[in-house]
C-alpha cells in the first residue's frame, strides 16, 4: 500500500436495525446512490453507499450480538494502515481495546475495530488493492469532516498521533467550549477533536459529517424522512454550514455545506 494513504479515513459502514429505511432517509437527505457488493452471502446482504466518483461505504443490519449488549445504531468509520494486525498491536499496548481482531474479507482487504483509551469506536483497514477514496478536498456527497467528542482531549489526541501520526493543523478556541484541536496528514484536514461537556450524555464517540449541496435543503429532508435536527444549521469559521441530526434508526451524523452552495 502506497504510505500517502495511511492514515486517512477511507470507508464508513452504518450499523442499523432496518437497512432498507436507512437507505431511503440518507437518499432523500445526502443523495447517495445504492449498489449491492456481489461479494456478500446470499443471507446477509451489503449494500455500498455510492457517490458520482464511486463507492464510500455500506450498510448493514447491526448484528443481535451487539444489539443484546446495548449497541445502538451507528455509524463505523475505517482508517487505512500498512498492517491491520501490528496497528491493533500498537493500539492495545497505548491502551485501546480490540472489540474484533484482525479479519480477512475476500478480495478486499483486513479489517479490525478497535475502541480509543477514552471509550470512541473506529475501524482500521488495510485494502487488498487500491485504497478507497482519494486525498485532498471532499467532493460533494463524501464524509467531509471528522469529530471526536471525548473526555480527555490531550490525551486523545497523543492516543491518534502516536497511532496514525495524526498532526495538529490549527486550533480554534470555542470560548466557554474549550480549544478545538484540528488534525490531518500530509496537508489534508480531516477533522477536529474537543472535550465534551459533561452535560452532553453518552460516551465518547466519532461523528461524521457528510457534505450536501444545500444545508436548508438536507436539513428539511431529515425532517420530512423521519430523523431529528439536533443542533443547527449554524456557520462555522470560514462560512461553511454544519448540522448535527439523527436518523429515524437512532444514529447520529452530520451534514456539512460549503459556503459557496449555502449562501
Amino acid at each position: 500500500m502506497d504510505t500517502q494513504h495511511s492514515g486517512r479515513w477511507v470507508w464508513y459502514d452504518l450499523m442499523t436495525t432496518t437497512p432498507s429505511a436507512a437507505e431511503g432517509f440518507y437518499q432523500a437527505v445526502v443523495g447517495w446512490g445504492i449498489e449491492e457488493w456481489d461479494g456478500a452471502p446470499p443471507d446477509n446482504p451489503y449494500h455500498m453507499w455510492t457517490t458520482a466518483e464511486g463507492a464510500i461505504g455500506g450498510v448493514v443490519e447491526l448484528p443481535e450480538e451487539a444489539r443484546a449488549q446495548g449497541a445502538p445504531p451507528h455509524w463505523l468509520a475505517y482508517v487505512c494502515v500498512p498492517d491491520v494486525d501490528a496497528t491493533v498491536e500498537k493500539a492495545t499496548r497505548l491502551g485501546a481495546v480490540a472489540l474484533m481482531p484482525g479479519m480477512d474479507i475476500p478480495g478486499v482487504g483486513r479489517i479490525a475495530t478497535l475502541r480509543d483509551p477514552q471509550g470512541a469506536v473506529f475501524a482500521v483497514f488495510t485494502p487488498a488493492g487500491d485504497p478507497p477514496g482519494h486525498a485532498g478536498a471532499p467532493r460533494l456527497g463524501e464524509f467531509s469532516w471528522h469529530e471526536l467528542a471525548t473526555t480527555d482531549q490531550a490525551a486523545a489526541f497523543d492516543f491518534y498521533n502516536e497511532l496514525f501520526g495524526w498532526e495538529k493543523t490549527d486550533v480554534m478556541d470555542m470560548g466557554e467550549g474549550g480549544m478545538y484541536d484540528m488534525f490531518g496528514a500530509r496537508g489534508d484536514t480531516y477533522g477536529g477533536m474537543y472535550s465534551k461537556p459533561a452535560e452532553i450524555p453518552g460516551p465518547p464517540a466519532w461523528m461524521f459529517y457528510a457534505m450536501v449541496d444545500d444545508i436548508s435543503r438536507a436539513v428539511e429532508a431529515v425532517k420530512a424522512n423521519g430523523g431529528q435536527v439536533l443542533n443547527g444549521p449554524m456557520e462555522v469559521p470560514g462560512g461553511d454550514q454544519v448540522a448535527q441530526c439523527m436518523d429515524p434508526q437512532g444514529a447520529m451524523f452530520a451534514i456539512h455545506a460549503k459556503a459557496t452552495a449555502s449562501a
